[in-house]
C-alpha cells in the first residue's frame, strides 16, 4: 500500500492539472502508476459531475438522511453526503481535494474519525490549502509552489513548524475608503427586523421562531452546522425567498409584502459569494467591474461620471491593483477576483453587506488578505456586515455572532455573547 501523503497548494492552483498528474502516478512519494480500478476522487469537479447526472438523467446516486438530492443541498451537506458515498465504495486509494471548506466543526471531527479508520485499509492522498487542515494521520507533506513545481517531501513535523503565511503585501490598506457618492436613504434605527419567522419546505421545518435585528454599522458572523438553514435565512434577508410574505419581517423600514419590489430591497444590499465569479465571464476590465457596482449591472452600459471613475480607481488602489485597472477581470487569480467583487459590492456603501463564505477555497495568505479588507470596510463605513462561514478566521473583527441551532421543529436562532 502506498504511503499516506498530502500536498499543500496555493489557493490559485489549477487543481484539475494536479489531479491529472496524481492519477498518472506522478509526484507521489513512490512514483508508480495508480491502479485503474478503485481509485476515487473527492473534489468539487466530481460533485458537479454527479449533479449533472441528476439533472440529465434523474439518477440520484448520492442523497442524505432526508433523501435530498445533491443539487438541493447546501455546500457543506453536499460534501458530507458525497464523502459518505465514496467511503461506502471501499476505495483502495482516495484522493481528497479541499475537504473541509463549508463543513461544520462537528462534522469535521466525525469525518476525521471515519477517515482515520479508513486509512488502515486505504491509501489517502490529501490536497489542502490551509495549514490547519492537514489530516491527523498523514506523515509526509509536499508543497506545490506558485511556479507549478512540487517541492521536496518533508515530514509532518517539518511542515507544521513553517512560519504562518502573512497577508499578501501588495494591497495598501492604509489608504482610506472612498466615501459614498450618494448616501442611500434609510430610516434611523433598524435595517432588518425578523420576529418569530418560520420556514418549512414540503412539511420539513427549517427555521423556527427566528428573532433577529440588524442595526446600522453592526458586524455579525452567522454560524450554524450544515443544513441548519443559513442559506434559507440569507434568502429571507435579501428578499429572494417568497416565504417571507405574511411574516413579521421588516427590511430597510418596510414590512415584507407591503408593496415593495425586489429591487427596492436589493438596492440596499451588497452581496458576495464565490459562485458570483461564474457570472463574470466577459472581458470587462476590473475598472469597469468596480464601476458597474454603481449600476448593479453585469457589464457597463452607461457612461460613468468622472467621480465614479475616480472613486473606483481609489478602491483599486486599496487593493494594489490600480496599475492593472484595464486588465480583464477573468485573468486575475481567484483571490483577487473575490477582492474585486467585494469592492464592487461596496462602492455604493450599501446599508447591508452580505458575505457568504468569502474565504472558501483560499489559502492562508489569501484568506488573511480578505479578512483585512472586510475589517477595513467594517471600521471605515456605516455598512452593516453579515459574514457567513464555518471557519472563524484569525483576526476577523466581527462583534456579534448569530447562531442557528437545529432541532426537531427547525433551527432556532440565538445571539452568542
Amino acid at each position: 500500500m502506498l504511503q499516506h501523503c498530502a500536498i499543500f497548494l496555493p489557493g490559485n492552483t489549477q487543481v484539475s492539472w494536479v489531479l491529472e498528474q496524481l492519477l498518472l502516478g506522478k509526484w507521489l512519494i513512490q512514483e508508480t502508476a495508480l491502479p485503474k480500478d478503485n481509485v476515487l476522487v473527492f473534489s468539487e469537479q466530481a460533485i458537479a459531475a454527479f449533479i449533472e447526472e441528476e439533472q440529465k438523467h434523474d439518477r440520484f446516486l448520492v442523497t442524505n438522511h432526508t433523501n435530498q438530492s445533491l443539487q438541493s443541498m447546501s455546500s457543506g451537506e453536499r460534501k458530507k453526503a458525497f464523502l459518505a458515498y465514496l467511503l461506502a465504495q471501499q476505495p483502495a486509494i482516495l484522493i481528497l481535494d479541499n475537504l473541509w471548506d463549508n463543513v461544520d466543526a462537528e462534522s469535521v471531527l466525525y469525518l476525521q474519525k471515519r477517515l482515520t479508520q479508513l486509512s488502515e485499509s486505504c491509501t489517502i492522498i490529501q490536497l489542502f490549502y490551509r495549514m490547519g487542515d492537514l489530516l491527523p494521520f498523514v506523515e509526509k507533506v509536499a508543497e506545490y509552489n506558485t511556479k507549478g513545481y512540487l517541492q521536496n517531501w518533508q515530514s509532518r513535523q517539518q511542515f507544521t513548524t513553517l512560519q504562518p503565511i502573512a497577508p499578501i503585501a501588495m494591497a495598501d490598506f492604509d489608504l482610506p475608503l472612498p466615501p459614498p457618492l450618494v448616501q442611500i436613504p434609510i430610516q434611523e434605527g433598524n435595517l432588518i427586523v425578523l420576529q418569530q419567522v418560520n420556514v418549512q419546505y414540503d412539511g420539513r421545518p427549517v427555521l423556527n421562531n427566528i428573532n433577529w435585528t440588524i442595526v446600522q454599522n453592526s458586524f455579525w458572523q452567522l454560524k450554524g452546522p450544515n443544513g441548519a438553514g443559513k442559506s434559507t435565512l440569507l434568502s429571507m434577508l435579501n428578499g429572494d425567498n417568497p416565504k417571507g410574505y405574511g411574516q413579521n419581517m421588516w427590511l430597510f423600514g418596510r414590512k415584507k409584502g407591503s408593496g415593495e419590489s425586489i429591487w427596492d430591497i436589493k438596492k440596499n444590499i451588497g452581496y458576495f459569494s464565490p459562485q458570483l465569479v461564474q457570472q463574470f465571464e466577459r472581458l470587462d476590465s476590473i475598472e469597469q467591474m468596480v464601476i458597474g457596482g454603481y449600476f448593479d449591472s453585469v457589464g457597463l452600459y452607461l457612461v460613468p461620471s468622472e467621480l465614479q471613475i475616480k472613486f473606483a480607481q481609489r478602491w483599486l488602489q486599496i487593493l494594489g491593483l490600480f496599475n492593472e485597472k484595464h486588465r480583464p477581470f477573468r485573468f486575475f487569480s481567484p483571490a483577487q477576483q473575490r477582492q474585486i467583487l467585494i469592492v464592487r459590492a461596496m462602492v455604493k456603501h450599501p446599508p447591508l453587506l452580505i458575505l457568504d463564505e468569502p474565504t472558501a477555497g483560499l489559502d492562508d495568505a489569501q484568506a488573511a488578505t480578505i479578512v483585512r479588507l472586510i475589517n477595513k470596510i467594517a471600521a471605515e463605513s456605516n455598512t452593516a456586515i453579515v459574514y457567513v462561514s464555518h471557519r472563524t478566521e484569525k483576526g476577523l473583527q466581527a462583534t456579534q455572532v448569530y447562531e442557528l441551532v437545529p432541532g426537531a421543529a427547525g433551527s432556532i436562532g440565538r445571539v452568542v455573547a
